[in-house]
């Protein structure tokens, strides 16, 4: 892992974080964070803060993160087990991750996936199906959730 550049990253991010989110360092070796996401505002998580776990691998950032919400999320994108079904966060052929992303860029592209759900391509068919069909039920649901886990 290049610690000097995720240091680099971790620093840019507390001195100028972007909208919405922040990140703590749990070790001294930097491989593991935690990041608090707020609710977008139009959104149903609107008013929460969610928690994500954050590991760093050694390849890093040759190879991606992982990430996972630790607060329980209703969204289509994400499983029960906080697992995040988006592009970024996988090696190419079938993700898009490259080393110019960057965690701020990651975390980012997060908090838009909770804004902008892509139902084409769940983790979570039923909520997909639900996001697409029946929306005033997902909202509902969501914001239930939202007030029960992310206070």
């Amino acid at each position: 892992m290049q610690r000097q550049r995720l240091s680099r990253e971790l620093a840019k991010i507390t001195n100028s974080p972007p909208q919405g989110i922040c990140v703590f360092q749990k070790d001294d070796k930097l491989q593991h964070l935690e990041a608090n996401i707020t609710g977008p505002e139009e959104t149903p998580y609107k008013g929460g803060v969610f928690t994500l776990e954050i590991m760093v691998p050694e390849k890093y950032p040759f190879s991606p993160p992982s990430i996972r919400f630790i607060t329980k999320i209703y969204h289509p994108n994400i499983d029960d087990n906080g697992r995040i079904c988006l592009d970024l966060i996988k090696m190419p052929p079938s993700g898009s991750w490259k080393p110019t992303i960057g965690l701020e860029g990651l975390l980012i592209a997060v908090r838009m996936l909770m804004e902008y759900p892509n139902p084409d391509d769940p983790l979570m068919a039923d909520i997909a199906e639900e996001y697409k069909n029946y929306k005033d039920n997902y909202i509902k649901k969501a914001k239930m959730y939202t007030e029960k886990y992310a206070q």
